[in-house]
């Protein structure tokens, strides 16, 4: 479909159209997984007695927020856990795994990492590379690595042999990070955590379960996974959240977070909410429905990228584990005009030009298009990657598909409508013969 209000070249709503027709079956599966989520979360909703007064602010200690526990019940219910801490006071979704893993890990425990290299911003946090000040290193906190196989999934021979009964944590990341490897999906997950806990019985298994919400039926809290966390500007919040995080699991480990959070003894008792509760409810109730646009736009770009000649990870037809679409651009120009593409398509800051830039936490360049209405909310559509090679893209998000599949068709590089006519036929063939794992 054309649109009287962008210049789109007649080349690409032509693919586009193709792309279309390739990704609806796939939308189907999509809103089917949407519509679970959404009643399961209004289910949590009704089951935690939410009514206005859960929305009234609180200040001070905090002491009786009705609205913050409520919020807590709903969490827990909806991803199938003991318990839950649901703060807008995580600053980030790195912060809130660093309480988690500073409130169950303790000096002299071991943390192994089945899932390779941690994202960069956690790397830090460690003491991995570079000396951190206050990193679980300094702390005297062991950190061991099992690097993944070279087709990206989790090493499980390697986890038999590393993985010893005293060990204190398997760590698990669900999204890719800045890799290729594929998102776990909840039976990788499940896999994981039924081996680890054979070999360790009494190990905590930790997962950073950022980007993955909703994208599935099946929640953490049904795989045995015994703590994880993540963002309330991604997935959870909904793009209404203006900031927060979640952690949730065993109520035992919960409670020790909180201990981090806020001290030993008050946990979640204290913490005033200063009338953000209105928001964090209300975008978690939306959650599953952004969610679901999130994973329809990232289908069709990795429908339309592969059909101009691109490789992408996952494919339209992969099962998908988290909301980002990868795709393998090749060079640093067409990387940049992708980010900046997407920017234009912004609701917010569509008339700046993203540039790469030496951002805090990264070894290399790091070029960012989120032209969102919350400061780096990757649920609203955002594109990022490094400047370095295979020169891929990492695009997550869309507060709706209707504004999303724009952005796509608008990233498309010059270079790509002009190899379009050369690429199409081939690209297309590859396609529908194509005899890779998929979905149905």
């Amino acid at each position: 479909m054309n649109t009287p209000f962008y210049d789109i070249s007649p080349e690409i709503l032509k693919v586009s159209e193709e792309a279309m027709k390739l990704c609806r079956p796939y939308f189907d599966i999509t809103d089917e997984i949407t519509e679970y989520n959404q009643h399961k979360m209004l289910r949590a909703f009704q089951k935690a007695r939410v009514s206005e007064s859960c929305f009234a602010a609180s200040t001070g200690y905090g002491y009786g927020d009705r609205g913050r526990e409520a919020l807590d019940e709903v969490f827990a219910e909806v991803f199938d856990a003991e318990d839950a801490l649901v703060r807008h006071n995580f600053a980030s979704g790195t912060h809130t795994l660093t309480v988690a893993l500073f409130g169950v890990l303790r000096p002299g425990d071991t943390m192994i990492s089945v899932t390779g290299l941690p994202y960069d911003t956690l790397q830090g946090v460690i003491g991995i590379g570079a000396e951190s000040s206050g990193s679980l290193k300094q702390f005297g906190i062991n950190y061991e690595q099992i690097d993944l196989l070279p087709d990206g999934r989790v090493d499980m021979e390697a986890m038999k042999e590393r993985i010893k009964p005293d060990t204190k944590m398997v760590y698990i990341q669900r999204s890719r990070g800045y890799s290729l490897r594929p998102t776990l999906t909840s039976v990788e997950i499940r896999e994981i955590t039924e081996l680890a806990h054979t070999l360790a019985p009494d190990c905590i298994v930790m997962l950073d379960n950022c980007y993955g919400e909703f994208v599935e039926k099946t929640a953490p809290g049904q795989l045995g996974v015994d703590l994880f966390a993540g963002s309330l500007i991604k997935n959870p919040g909904g793009g209404i959240a203006p900031t927060g995080g979640y952690i949730a699991g065993r109520k035992d480990l919960v409670e020790a977070c909180s201990y981090r959070l806020t001290t030993p003894g008050t946990g979640k008792e204290i913490g005033c909410t200063l009338g953000n509760n209105r928001e964090l409810f209300m975008g978690a109730f939306n959650a599953p429905h952004v969610t679901g646009e999130a994973v329809k736009t990232a289908i069709f770009a990795s429908a339309l990228y592969e059909l101009l000649g691109y490789e992408v990870t996952p494919r339209y037809n992969e099962v998908r584990g988290d909301i980002i679409q990868a795709i393998l651009l090749g060079d640093e120009q067409k990387l940049i005009s992708f980010c900046q593409g997407i920017q234009k398509a912004s609701p917010i800051d569509s008339f700046v030009t993203p540039e790469p830039w030496d951002m805090p936490g990264y070894d290399s360049k790091v070029i960012m298009a989120a032209g969102a209405f919350t400061l780096g909310a990757s649920i609203e559509l955002s594109a990022d990657a490094p400047l370095r090679e295979p020169y891929a893209v990492w695009m997550q998000g869309s507060l709706n598909f209707h504004t999303g599949k724009l952005a796509v068709m608008l990233s498309a590089p010059a270079s790509c409508r002009s190899q379009f006519a050369v690429t199409f036929a081939k690209a297309h063939s590859d396609i529908q013969t194509s005899t890779f794992p998929t979905r149905d």
